[in-house]
């Protein structure tokens, strides 16, 4: 018990950093288009007094954020050398059967690998003011033990087929969606409730069809593509995903999509 507590705290200090260090980049003196646009918008008006003192704090935000930047190539990170379609693991990889060490590990790397496939979907996509959160992907990890047991214990059965790995991937949007681990910034085109869902599946859509094509492994070798692969076949299906989210049975709407995808798809 106390073993998850100090992991939870690790995992929310991780991600307030993160905002900050986004914070800190956003005020740096260099490099900030933003910034560039208000100068120019604001030409024409009068010096703003505090001017010299607004550029001391923007040179003071890069030599932070350059100090952290130091900081960081000195502490061993648990990310993966390159993130592409070989850094999915398979559904059972994430959600094994066995005592809590192993569960600990296995939510280790789900968060892990979910942050940094996230974010290479996103790059993907060109979405930009995107904050990834750890501890959204945790919840998510716990919830699918908690309310999706039998589908997991299905998936660790000898001979599980592919309508066990597209119900687990269906139950996994699901969740994902509940905990938005993704929360898109002011200039994200996020202007109602159906509209930030929509984006949701945008970008949490291609991570769970890279899982499932992951774990049916029909060559036992995942493929570096495998991620474009799941970020256009989610794209193509994009409507009919967002139509089964919205549905009273989501995970039984988004079983035969996932279904389909997985049997389709190389």
């Amino acid at each position: 018990m106390l073993r998850q507590i100090s992991e939870d705290v690790r995992v929310n200090l991780k991600d307030r950093l993160r905002e900050v260090r986004d914070i800190i980049r956003q005020s740096r003196h260099d490099g900030a288009s933003e910034a560039s646009l208000l100068r120019e918008a604001t030409s024409h008006l009068p010096p703003f007094p505090g001017k010299g003192i607004e550029g001391l704090l923007s040179h003071a935000a890069s030599a932070v954020d350059e100090a952290l930047s130091i900081a960081e190539s000195f502490v061993p990170h648990e990310r993966p050398i390159r993130v592409d379609g070989t850094t999915v693991k398979g559904l059972a990889t994430y959600f094994p059967a066995g005592d809590e060490d192993q569960q600990l590990s296995a939510e280790r790397l789900f968060r892990r690998d979910m942050y940094y496939l996230t974010k290479a979907v996103l790059a993907g996509l060109k979405i930009d003011h995107a904050r990834i959160h750890e501890a959204g992907f945790a919840a998510v990890h716990a919830a699918m033990r908690k309310r999706h047991g039998e589908l997991l214990a299905a998936l660790a059965a000898p001979g599980a087929g592919l309508q066990a790995i597209a119900a687990i991937c269906a139950a996994l949007l699901v969740e994902l969606l509940n905990q938005r681990p993704v929360r898109f910034g002011e200039a994200a085109p996020e202007t109602s409730a159906a509209g930030g869902q929509a984006l949701d599946v945008s970008c949490l859509a291609p991570v769970v069809l890279a899982c499932g094509l992951a774990t049916t492994g029909r060559d036992g070798a995942p493929e570096p593509d495998m991620l474009e692969i799941a970020i256009l076949a989610a794209d193509i299906r994009h409507e009919r995903i967002a139509q089964a989210c919205a549905k009273a049975s989501p995970v039984d709407e988004l079983a035969p999509v996932f279904a389909t995808l997985l049997a389709h798809l190389p």
